[in-house]
């Protein structure tokens, strides 16, 4: 009597088991990624809003070369005037242009502007003269620091109806956009030119 008791237990514990197994898992809706809420701003949200986190912060970007080498081929000093010019653009998080005056990019910088009474500059071009000293066999060359704003904050999304299972969104936003009309760090350089530089250019 027992065996058979236990016998129809364990048949009852299998059957549960293979229930459980073949019930399907409810599958959750995935999350929208974050370009798709940029792109419901104001298209198709009753409310979108950008939350700065603090004033933009001023950095230097990377230092880079602008403009050609100087190579001093002769016997002498020479002082060569090394022209250059160059166009900065800016970046954010989802890689999206913010020129537009629309949509979140519009939403962004009216945030920006309201709240520091900072214009956000998208694109500046920069470029001058530069005298630089280069001494018998060497080279000389200008390296550029670019002065950079930086921006952090959170846009705040309300949905007339549920988007992806949710009426309110917040999506976490930064951007880099370069100084307007400002020259950045400028740094004359030189060194000795190598035997390949030599040969090529004092050939």
């Amino acid at each position: 009597m027992s065996k058979r008791i236990l016998s129809a237990a364990g048949a009852a514990l299998i059957s549960a088991s293979v229930l459980a197994l073949g019930a399907p898992a409810a599958q959750a809706e995935e999350p929208p990624t974050g370009r798709e809420l940029l792109d419901k701003c104001d298209n198709g949200t009753d409310v979108c809003v950008f939350h700065p986190k603090g004033p933009p912060e001023l950095f230097v970007g990377d230092t880079h070369q602008v403009g050609d080498t100087s190579f001093n081929c002769t016997q002498d000093l020479q002082r060569s005037t090394i022209k250059w010019s160059e166009t900065t653009g800016e970046s954010n998080s989802f890689g999206v242009s913010l020129s537009a005056e629309a949509g979140f990019a519009g939403v962004y910088k009216v945030a920006i502007e309201t709240s520091y009474e900072h214009t956000w500059t998208t694109e500046a071009m920069f470029g001058q003269d530069e005298n630089v000293d280069v001494r018998p066999g060497e080279k000389g060359w200008v390296e550029r620091g670019t002065e950079m704003f930086r921006t952090n904050g959170t846009y705040e999304m309300h949905f007339p109806d549920k988007f992806h299972d949710h009426y309110i969104w917040y999506q976490d936003f930064e951007a880099v956009g370069p100084k307007a009309d400002a020259a950045g760090t400028i740094t004359k350089k030189t060194a000795p030119m190598t035997e390949e530089e030599k040969a090529a250019h004092c050939g």
